[in-house]
């Protein structure tokens, strides 16, 4: 497939898929691009005749063909042979480290085992980071910049350690000329005054977790009691991001799940709550988990995220915009080639470190051994694995090459094609379906900025 049109807020919109050249177009012309490359002129105004003049239909053929000659539309594909042919050595830019494999929470979706990752509930110790950071210095090459996200279960159960091995990373930054940036990903139930001064002063971006209204937040993310956090963790959410200044990054981010996906009203709540670095993911669990989301889920989803971007083009025409984390996308560059044909770099790029110091190719794999990479202690990597996940693009991919989005969803995610389908090849075909229909909303919310 080379092309892709659609019609969103009165638009036709089409993106040439090899380039990512994006065009609005009028009738005229979306009508002659499905016929472009199989028919003749002369079959085209026939065809066409009934809804547009013989005139109108030959100037749109010839804007069309100017566009082909300028390489904007049914271009080939650049980065095939590059890619299959690229030897080139990998090296590590990003780190999870699951500081806790601990947690003060039960949330009913949880991926991580209520934060033991199906294993022994543990904290890391300092020197385990220590290690960690080590490691990652020494596999990252070339790279200068070095991205660290401090994760769990729930990271503030071992501040302590957070600390020390946020100093030994400075001190070892300097030292090998590199530049470390640390997030973390927290609950925000342990947020206190200290802390968040801490985390304001040492790390790049936070992440802050809350599932939207009060209802949707405790119906799913609970203590051991049951009882829910939303009037907690509000209060401490709203003054941690009032230390974050325009310059610094966060995000609040929740989940929604088949019982919420009406999800647009929790991206509302949060946007009126003055939040403006929102995410609302959709939860992956297994089928026959009852908060799953389903095929027949996937209309009144594809309406949530239609209304979300509508909504981003309504405020950002009030002043008060916002951003949606699956509405960044950068449709004049994009990210580099390999990022668009691999993605986050799962397992040569991009690794999660246990408490124990284990490395897997990301968190989601923690705990599954048959993708166990090594250890910090050994400093070495299992290249094999690492390897096949490096050569697991999107052209190693059957069902990502006949598919439109292919270079903005980069294959999917690896460790739910391997938890839905056994194979890291085989994308998961719930994500899919969402993803394209952000990709279209994403691209909507683009052309009226850009056009504004």
């Amino acid at each position: 497939m080379k092309i892709h049109k659609y019609k969103m807020f009165d638009k036709n919109i089409v993106i040439d898929v090899n380039s990512g050249a994006i065009h609005v177009v009028d009738d005229v012309v979306y009508d002659c691009l499905d016929y472009y490359e199989t028919k003749s002129k002369e079959e085209i105004v026939e065809i066409l005749l009934d809804k547009h003049s013989k005139e109108s239909i030959l100037e749109a053929l010839e804007e069309i063909e100017y566009l082909v000659k300028e390489n904007m539309l049914f271009t080939e594909d650049f980065y095939k042979e590059i890619v299959l042919n690229d030897k080139s050595p990998s090296y590590i830019k990003a780190m999870c480290l699951n500081v806790a494999h601990d947690c003060n929470l039960k949330c009913k979706y949880c991926f991580a085992s209520e934060g033991s990752y199906e294993g022994k509930r543990s904290l890391m110790s300092a020197e385990v980071g220590k290690k960690a950071i080590d490691f990652v210095i020494k596999n990252s090459g070339y790279r200068h910049n070095i991205e660290i996200d401090l994760f769990g279960g729930e990271p503030l159960m071992n501040f302590d350690a957070v600390k020390e091995i946020i100093e030994y990373a400075k001190e070892q930054e300097k030292i090998h000329n590199k530049n470390i940036r640390f997030t973390i990903t927290t609950n925000a139930t342990l947020l206190n005054d200290e802390i968040m001064e801490y985390i304001d002063k040492n790390m790049g971006n936070v992440i802050l977790s809350i599932d939207g209204r009060r209802e949707v937040n405790d119906n799913i993310r609970i203590r051991y009691d049951g009882s829910g956090t939303f009037d907690t963790i509000l209060p401490k959410i709203k003054k941690m991001v009032e230390k974050r200044d325009k310059n610094k990054q966060y995000y609040v981010r929740g989940t929604f799940t088949h019982e919420n996906i009406d999800f647009y009203n929790d991206v509302v709540f949060l946007a009126d709550q003055g939040f403006n670095e929102i995410s609302i993911e959709p939860v992956v669990l297994e089928d026959e988990n009852p908060l799953a989301i389903k095929k027949e889920d996937l209309p009144v989803i594809f309406e949530q995220y239609e209304k979300i971007a509508k909504e981003l083009i309504e405020r950002k025409k009030a002043g008060k915009g916002f951003k949606f984390y699956h509405f960044n996308i950068d449709i004049n560059g994009g990210p580099c080639v390999y990022k668009r044909v691999s993605g986050c770099g799962a397992g040569y790029e991009y690794v999660a470190v246990t408490p124990e110091g284990d490395i897997y190719p990301c968190h989601q794999f923690v705990g599954k051994e048959e993708f166990k990479l090594g250890n910090v202690f050994d400093g070495r990597i299992d290249e094999k694995l690492s390897n096949e996940f490096k050569n697991a693009h999107i052209y190693n991919k059957p069902k990502c090459m006949d598919c439109w989005a292919r270079f903005y969803c980069s294959g999917g995610c690896q460790a739910n094609n391997y938890s839905f389908n056994g194979n890291i090849h085989e994308p998961y075909d719930l994500a899919c379906e969402m993803m394209k229909k952000r990709i279209e909303c994403a691209i909507a919310v683009k052309v009226f900025e850009e056009e504004n």
